[in-house]
């Protein structure tokens, strides 16, 4: 298991995200599985959109993750485009998405989207704001069961 520490957080580029997450991800194949946590989520979406026709990967679960721009301008160079879901469902059909039902960043209904376009199974935990950490005010969130659960069940499928 990898937890690759992405470069230029405090100005985050496609360009440069996507490409990085390819090289950690190494060859593509069913045997791998992506999590990916708010932007890292967008950034493995851009990734499955980058695969080449014919490879796929195992599932991705993803954790208060978006689909659309959520107005902050350091991030609009994710959302230039849409998302191609068909691309992506081509190179995955097996995803997982959990939620907060009191995240201050991305409302509940990104779940929603998740749902229509990737047939995602749908998680949502109460009161777990952001399931980010001290960084953001929050209470620290270091560990998430249902990240382990919701990868086994992927594994299962």
């Amino acid at each position: 298991m990898k937890v690759p520490a992405f470069p230029d957080t405090d100005l985050p580029q496609q360009d440069k995200w996507v490409p990085y997450l390819a090289e950690q991800a190494g060859e593509p194949d069913e045997n791998l599985f992506l999590i990916g946590h708010s932007l890292g989520c967008i950034t493995i979406l851009r990734y499955l959109e980058s695969l080449p026709a014919g490879k796929k990967i195992g599932g991705v679960v993803f954790v208060a993750g978006y689909i659309g721009d959520l107005g902050y301008d350091e991030l609009k160079n994710f959302f230039e485009t849409p998302v191609d879901f068909k691309k992506v469902r081509s190179h995955c059909d097996k995803f997982v998405a959990i939620h907060s039902d009191n995240d201050p960043y991305v409302a509940l209904e990104q779940a929603d989207i998740f749902k229509k376009e990737l047939d995602a199974e749908i998680v949502v935990k109460h009161a777990m704001d952001h399931f980010s950490g001290a960084l953001e005010g929050e209470k620290s969130c270091t560990e998430l069961p249902d990240v382990v659960s919701a990868v086994a069940r992927l594994i299962s499928k």
